[in-house]
């Protein structure tokens, strides 16, 4: 279970209580929620939260109801003075953001802090999320969320696991500055989940810088470019920097492939399309 921090607001009229986390005391239900993660702006919307969402962070694009909605800065560039003007009653926030944290309990605003994880942590989220805003349809989404995972782990199942990269950005036209999952977090979860075998396994982290030569010494079977929607360099043809690396199984095979989605970098509801396009590409025959 997430922490949830934060000083209470007082009730407004007509507000109903939620319940509060790990025995705590039954906490204000939010009516004017600003959620600065892409992530827990699609966990409230799904869980049908969304109405009382009143301003999001510059990187929210998904639902697209966002989109009509005030933007109040991201991860590293917070407007404080613009998230207290909006007079919120629920701030989420990721758990590194230790100065929004401060400033808005000198305010007397509660907030709820979030921290990237594991795919099985998306599900968690979700339930305590929904129990801290009073979202009765979060429970429901979560469900549905494990069951999908779990249905697309059944169908590859059996199949064997080829070793994958997993790069989720490098320089455009180049292999330098290799970004690759390893052998933690919600990418490397994905994978697994998808039916691969994560070549970066054993290094307990959760991404990697590499080299060519430390992707030679690998030598994956496949290798899987993810790269967000707005990515500039998600195009096909930037595949065409790995030829350089004949010598790896993936390159010789012609098992390069580059997927392309927020799904993909944002570990929120999508994460369930994110892993089933990750098993189609691994194991197509799966889906036929």
């Amino acid at each position: 279970m997430l922490p949830l921090a934060g000083p209470r607001a007082a009730a407004p009229p007509g507000a109903r209580l939620a319940l509060g986390a790990q025995g705590q005391a039954p906490v204000q239900r939010p009516l004017r929620i600003v959620s600065l993660i892409p992530a827990t702006t699609e966990m409230l919307f799904a869980m049908g939260a969304g109405d009382r969402v009143v301003a999001v962070g510059s990187y929210d694009h998904f639902p697209p109801e966002v989109e009509r909605l005030p933007r109040v800065g991201a991860l590293l560039d917070p407007n404080v003075e613009r998230i207290l003007s909006i007079k919120p009653d629920l701030v989420v926030l990721y758990g590194t953001q230790t100065e929004l944290q401060t400033e808005l309990s000198r305010a007397g605003i509660p907030f709820f802090s979030y921290a990237l994880g594991s795919l099985t942590d998306i599900a968690v989220t979700i339930r305590s999320l929904g129990a801290r805003v009073g979202a009765p349809g979060a429970d429901a989404v979560a469900d549905r969320i494990e069951q999908q995972i779990a249905d697309i782990r059944t169908r590859v199942s059996g199949r064997s696991r080829p070793s994958t990269l997993l790069v989720f950005g490098r320089e455009p036209g180049s292999l330098r500055n290799i970004d690759a999952s390893a052998g933690t977090g919600f990418l490397h979860d994905m994978l697994l989940a998808a039916g691969g075998a994560d070549a970066l396994a054993d290094i307990r982290r959760q991404s990697v810088m590499m080299s060519t030569e430390m992707v030679l010494a690998r030598a994956p079977e496949v290798i899987i470019e993810v790269r967000s929607a707005g990515d500039a360099a998600a195009a096909p043809s930037d595949l065409r920097a790995w030829d350089t690396l004949a010598a790896v199984p993936a390159v010789k095979a012609r098992r390069v492939y580059l997927l392309v989605g927020d799904e993909f970098v944002i570990p929120g509801p999508r994460a369930v399309l994110a892993t089933e396009r990750l098993a189609r590409t691994l194991h197509p025959d799966a889906f036929r």
